[in-house]
């Protein structure tokens, strides 16, 4: 039963960031990794919340330190840690990692993912302003790798 006000307005139903996350989580087919480095450690925590996450998370990772950083996925020439070079860099070892861990013959149907961000905000210092890149790889046997940036 749908109850209309005098002056309500029509809109779109947008899915909440929780819902969106649940759907995610509630698909038995899609399974992989998080990894956030610098500020940009929120997304893994809204499929935490969102419930039924055991089925689609394998590991989230999250190295708010630079030198931590460096020494997982390797030291940046340019010193830049929002950058393409670093997101390819953190997408290439945590597929490598996931498909080396699962056994792709017990697991023919899963999507695996690879979702990866960079995110720097304001220093203590206050000279630098908000950067954040993102990228995602999902794989499945007869598709290609896909990434955006």
């Amino acid at each position: 039963m749908s109850i209309s006000l005098k002056g309500d307005k029509p809109f779109e139903n947008i899915p909440s960031i929780k819902a969106k996350a649940l759907r995610i989580n509630l698909n038995e087919h899609i399974y992989g990794t998080f990894a956030e480095i610098g500020a940009g450690q929120e997304v893994a925590r809204h499929f935490f919340r969102s419930g039924g996450a055991s089925g689609t998370i394998a590991k989230t990772m999250s190295a708010y330190d630079k030198a931590f950083s460096d020494a997982i996925y390797g030291e940046e020439p340019d010193n830049k840690y929002v950058s393409e070079s670093r997101l390819k860099k953190m997408l290439s070892h945590e597929v490598n990692l996931l498909e080396s861990r699962m056994d792709r013959k017990e697991h023919p149907d899963k999507m695996f993912f690879t979702y990866a961000n960079t995110v720097a905000t304001i220093d203590f210092a206050k000279n630098i302003v908000v950067m954040v890149g993102w990228g995602l790889n999902f794989k499945q046997i007869l598709l290609k790798s896909i990434v955006k940036y």
